[in-house]
């Protein structure tokens, strides 16, 4: 019975898809609940699951393939068993047959360890799937080893071509680049990269977007963190407290005092938001991804540090869901763990602000007519001044600053 696997229904926000990566080939055995295909939108990566036991039939959409929401993808064989290797002809004579085996044993592992849309741009170029050196999981050779193969194609001379009897491996690390080359490196820019690219451009076109700085000192943070670190993670289960919970838990009380700094605009609307959903810029590979913290105003520092440690954790894996990536009243940036100084962030539309954290770095500061030594921090607020007045987002921000300078304060509400 062929089952047909299809590409997950999307959410309206999202138009389309990309396959990503085919994680297995037609004739593979299939469990339930295997990990069949990758589907890359505009915000995250979609895993597709087998639905039963059996063998993949036919692949329908190759990767690179563009597709819509519940898209027929391939076909599922429930119950199958997987392609057995072809035998030799009865006919042939015993010495023949065991290198016709061996032939077909090794095309077989080619065209398992190629997916289509890297097979296809090989033989295109003429090169040989069997020189190229997969770096894809169990050894797979990706479309992005297939470019890298081309590209040492191209730059290594004619004359210093390797015998066709030395290893493609030797071959390959025999390419030196002499001083005139000029090697470029062409690919695509995938789903998640374009759309950021789009919302930035749109946010900087739409908003009349301002930013407004101030400094904070650190020392009753670090104080306090290097007091309580090690009881805080015996006390969580593990647990550590960093800096970030402290930002969202202030972040969370300004925005109850300046409410239009967690509103938005709808049209010719202002939506008051009486939550705080604060967003939290993640680095992965694929590129900056924002999940959100739900109601912070009911979350303890536990609790946050928590959230965005499997957030990471979950960014880095590629797992994170659509729900999790939606929504945000408010969003923080923090460029200082790449050791950013100071920057100006751009809002996440349709959000109206986002807090920009900077690198900790010690300076001279003047503490009642003395000269003291102490760890500061540039803050940054982005805002979109159609919402937002000058006098509220400085006051937003100087309420941050006191907050964290004297963190009783969020203790006690004052």
């Amino acid at each position: 019975m062929a089952i047909e696997i299809k590409a997950p229904t999307f959410p309206e926000s999202v138009a389309d898809g990309t396959v990503a990566t085919w994680h297995k080939q037609p004739g593979d055995a299939v469990k339930r609940d295997d990990l069949i295909v990758d589907i890359e939108t505009d915000k995250v990566v979609l895993e597709v699951l087998a639905e039963a036991d059996g063998v993949l039939g036919e692949i329908i959409k190759g990767e690179g393939e563009t597709v819509l929401s519940a898209e027929l993808l391939g076909t599922l064989n429930e119950g199958g068993a997987a392609a057995p290797q072809a035998a030799a002809p009865a006919a042939a004579p015993a010495a023949a047959a065991a290198p016709a085996a061996s032939a077909a044993a090794d095309k077989e592992g080619d065209e398992q360890l190629l997916n289509p849309a890297a097979r296809k741009l090989a033989e295109e170029n003429g090169l040989n799937p069997a020189d190229i050196k997969g770096t894809g999981k169990g050894g797979r050779v990706t479309k992005e080893d297939v470019l890298n193969a081309i590209e040492a194609k191209k730059s290594a001379p004619a004359a210093a071509a390797a015998p066709a009897a030395k290893p493609a491996a030797a071959a390959a690390s025999s390419v030196v680049l002499s001083e005139g080359d000029r090697v470029e490196k062409r690919v695509p820019m995938t789903r998640l990269r374009a759309r950021i690219a789009e919302r930035l451009v749109e946010a900087q076109s739409s908003m009349a977007m301002l930013t407004t700085y101030n400094e904070i000192n650190m020392k009753p943070i670090m104080d306090l963190r290097k007091k309580y670190k090690d009881l805080f993670e015996k006390k969580h289960n593990g647990v550590r407290l960093g800096f970030m919970s402290f930002f969202v838990k202030a972040a969370t009380e300004a925005l109850k005092r300046y409410p239009a700094v967690n509103a938005s605009i709808d049209g010719k609307d202002i939506v008051y938001h009486g939550y705080q959903d604060i967003g939290v810029a993640v680095s992965s590979d694929r590129g900056l991804v924002v999940p959100v913290l739900r109601n912070t105003e009911f979350m303890n520092l536990a609790q946050v540090e928590g959230t965005i440690a499997e957030y990471g954790r979950k960014a880095r894996d590629g797992k994170l869901s659509m729900e999790e990536m939606t929504g945000g009243t408010f969003t923080i940036s923090n460029g200082g763990v790449f050791g950013s100084l100071l920057s100006s962030p751009i809002v996440n539309p349709p959000q109206a602000a986002i807090l920009g954290m900077h690198k900790i770095q010690e300076r001279p500061m003047a503490v009642d007519g003395q000269v003291v030594i102490l760890p500061m921090m540039y803050l940054a607020l982005s805002y979109d001044h159609r919402l937002i007045d000058g006098k509220e987002a400085v006051s937003f921000l100087v309420a941050i600053k006191e907050l964290l300078e004297d963190p009783a304060r969020m203790l006690l509400d004052i």
